[in-house]
Order: C-alpha cells, then structure tokens, then sequence
C-alpha cells in the first residue's frame, strides 16, 4: 500500500496540482494585498470615503466606531465590508486566470498547423481515396 501511495504521490499530475496549489496560495495573498491596499482605498473615497474593512452591523443593535471595537465588546457582528472585499478579491483572480488561459489557447492555437490530408474524394462513389491515385477501387471510375 506504502509504494502505491508513493507511485500515485509522484505522478506527473499530482505534482503539478500541488505545485500550482503552492503557487495559487502565493498568488492569493498577493490579490488579497491588490484588493485591500491598492484597490479599496481609492474607491472607498470616491464612494464618499467609506472604509470597506469597517463596513459592517451589529446584530445587539449597538453602535461601535469600528469593527474591531465592536469584536472586543464581543459583540456579533455581519462584516459586510469583509465580504466586499473577498468578493473584488476574487473576481480579480477570476480575471486574471481567464486572461492567463486565453492567453494559453491563443498559444497553442498557432502551434498547430492544418494537417493536409493525404486523401480525396471520389467524384463518382464519394469513397476516400489516395490523392495520387488516378482510378477509384471502389468504383473502377478512371479520375
């Protein structure tokens, strides 16, 4: 069982879901850091300079400066501004996977070359044929 696991564990595959597992991670606390250092502040003042992190409501009906105010009164709290957040987060990342993809078909797209087919058609009988061949098997006709 021990060498199975091992051989399932080192297949090509596998490595690479864990490589790009490693890496999304990576990735994630970048996008994360775009969101909430670079992208939510300016919006948040041309929204009228609302702070999203300290978006949120109390369920007691209290009234707290901030979140975290109202975390240490232990208050329970919706942090909608949170939400917000994760939300552009992940459509950052969305966007940037699908730019990322679509850049990869396009590759592999001019890869490929046509392949020219080494047949024809029959005029007579429609049966493939060799494209040198000057008389059809099937039908005899002379092409």
């Amino acid at each position: 069982m021990l060498k199975e696991f091992k051989e399932f564990a080192m297949r090509g595959n596998v490595m690479d879901l864990a490589i790009g597992v490693v890496i999304g991670g990576a990735f994630g606390k970048i996008f994360t850091s775009l969101v909430n250092d670079i992208i939510m502040p300016p919006l948040g003042m041309i929204l009228g300079k609302i702070d999203f992190s300290n978006l949120f409501l109390t369920l007691s009906g209290e009234k707290f400066d901030s979140l975290a105010r109202a975390q240490e009164a232990g208050s329970v709290t919706l942090n909608i501004g949170s939400f917000i957040n994760s939300v552009i987060d992940f459509l950052i990342v969305a966007l940037a996977i699908f730019l990322l993809v679509r850049q990869l078909n396009k590759l592999e797209k001019k890869d490929k070359k046509p392949v020219e087919s080494k047949t024809k058609k029959c005029p007579f009988c429609l049966t493939a044929i060799p494209k040198k061949a000057i008389r059809c098997p099937a039908c005899t006709s002379k092409l």
